[in-house]
């Protein structure tokens, strides 16, 4: 299958693109892509495969370009311009929190919610595919997909 065309064509949103090659994923551990007019960037960690939107629900800072870390047990991409941590696997942000009625308080890691949209990789004969996120709630990272912030303008 040719990399560059979707799996099952048309310009339905829900259909998968195959994106790449498992084989250069696993050598850069990242990659980025275009999928229905949606920039997205795809993390191979710890041998699993992560999609979400490439700018940070903050201030559009470019994820792909980010460090990969764990906080509390939970690996996230850290925005390079602002430091946000962002889980992998759910695109929860997280940050630390303190009682401050509490002088002997340590800080514990907490999330925000989810913050930035997560898409679905799947891996079919050594070529990886990013299927769109379906969920129906409102991400902060759409504010950067999408609209006049949006970073890749379609042809038509």
């Amino acid at each position: 299958m040719d990399p560059e065309v979707s799996e099952e064509g048309g310009d339905d949103k829900s259909t998968s693109v195959c994106v790449g090659r498992e084989d250069d994923i696993r050598k850069s551990e990242r990659m980025t892509a275009v999928v229905h007019d949606r920039e997205v960037v795809i993390f191979y960690h710890k041998g699993e495969y992560h999609a979400m939107d490439i700018r940070c629900y903050h201030s559009g800072g470019p994820l792909h370009l980010g460090e990969i870390e764990d906080f509390n047990g939970q690996s996230c991409i850290v925005c390079p311009w602002h430091k946000y941590k962002i889980t992998l696997a759910t695109g929860e942000g997280l940050y630390q929190s303190i009682n401050p009625k509490d002088p002997s308080a340590r800080p514990e890691w907490c999330s925000k919610g989810i913050k930035q949209r997560i898409h679905t990789v799947t891996v079919d004969n050594g070529n990886i595919y990013v299927t769109l996120s379906k969920e129906p709630f409102k991400c902060d990272s759409d504010y950067y997909a999408t609209g006049e912030f949006k970073v890749i303008r379609s042809s038509s």
